[in-house]
């Protein structure tokens, strides 16, 4: 089948939301389905305001549709609601042709954050996006829930994987420091309300892996924490393994992909009981959840190990892309 994967999110962007598509673009490939990604390295871009990091589309809607129209893919699958995903939609209403969409990231509350405009109004915006979508993909039940709540509909179950192999088990040698080590590992951004980590008064010592506009003014606010900056692969996967708690202070996420990365490493995971880690984490036996924060890393230093690594392993990059596989809307051959 030829895929036609139209998404703001890329490489050498770093996320979840990346390294599911990235992953699930491989799988599709590995079928023997044809993949084309249309990606923001291949047009003009502008950096995304408070966040240069992350490139903009500029103008996309004419060179899209031209590559749209030579490649006349069987399916077509808009992964993020940024300008290139806006001239994704336009083009297939404009030519009949179905297609699916994916809700990967909390974008009312990301813009709230760093606008102040209303999360209602910009939730009617992605409402309004998504509406003319055949499916629209969701990683969790309570995100179901919570956007069929908002008026959403045609929403379908895609959830996501690990790479067990990567992550797993691993001497706790690549962290020094004082015992026990509290780390999160992600976007160092407002909207990951890392303060309510780095703001806690706990034993050990805390490590923040990643990187992102708020990088410099949190590391000036908090010396007392080491910040490492990007890591990836075994690097990555080594250093996260030598901790021994994962703190995931997030209210916004859809899903976490790196609450199971986490678990596969062995570690517990502490986070707040909201959309994501309660989907994704076993209360009590895979971490803890709990509104206060430092309880929640006390609870979930007390947790064993191996049943963190026997509940990730539940989550297969196999059975997460035969969800997206089925999901795909076909367009009718002419």
């Amino acid at each position: 089948m030829r895929i036609s994967l139209i998404t703001d999110a890329w490489p050498p962007q770093t996320s979840g939301v990346v390294t599911t598509l990235t992953r699930t673009v491989r799988g599709l490939e590995e079928r023997g389905h044809r993949v084309q990604v249309l990606h923001p390295g291949l047009f003009r871009t502008v950096p995304c305001p408070t966040y240069p990091e992350i490139r903009l589309a500029l103008k996309p809607r004419r060179p899209l549709a031209d590559f749209l129209d030579a490649f006349d893919p069987e399916a077509v699958h808009l992964a993020v609601e940024g300008p290139l995903g806006l001239a994704g939609r336009r083009h297939c209403l404009r030519r009949g042709r179905p297609f699916t969409t994916s809700i990967t990231t909390r974008f009312p509350e990301y813009i709230h954050l760093r606008s102040g405009l209303p999360a209602g109004w910009l939730y009617r915006l992605l409402r309004w996006f998504h509406a003319p979508a055949s499916r629209v993909m969701v990683a969790t039940p309570s995100l179901r829930a919570e956007l069929a709540g908002r008026g959403f509909t045609s929403l379908v179950r895609w959830s996501r994987g690990v790479d067990t192999d990567l992550f797993r088990p691993r001497p706790k040698t690549a962290l020094a420091g004082p015992r026990p080590i509290s780390l999160y590992l992600g976007r160092v951004a407002v909207e990951k309300n890392l303060e309510a980590f780095l703001g806690q008064d706990l034993p050990g010592s805390k490590v923040v892996i990643g990187d992102g506009p708020a990088l410099n003014s949190l590391s000036r606010r908090h010396p007392e924490a080491r910040f490492l900056g990007r890591k990836t692969g075994e690097d990555l996967a080594s250093h996260l393994a030598a901790a021994d708690v994962f703190v995931f202070p997030s209210l916004t996420d859809t899903f976490g992909l790196v609450l199971i990365e986490a678990m596969a490493c062995g570690l517990p995971v502490a986070a707040f009981p909201v959309t994501g880690p309660k989907d994704v984490v076993v209360q009590g036996r895979t971490g803890w959840l709990d509104h206060d924060l430092e309880k929640a890393v006390r609870m979930a230093l007390t947790l064993d190990p191996e049943a963190c690594r026997q509940e990730a392993l539940k989550y297969s990059w196999s059975r997460s892309i035969d969800q997206f596989e089925a999901n795909l809307a076909l367009i009718p051959k002419n």
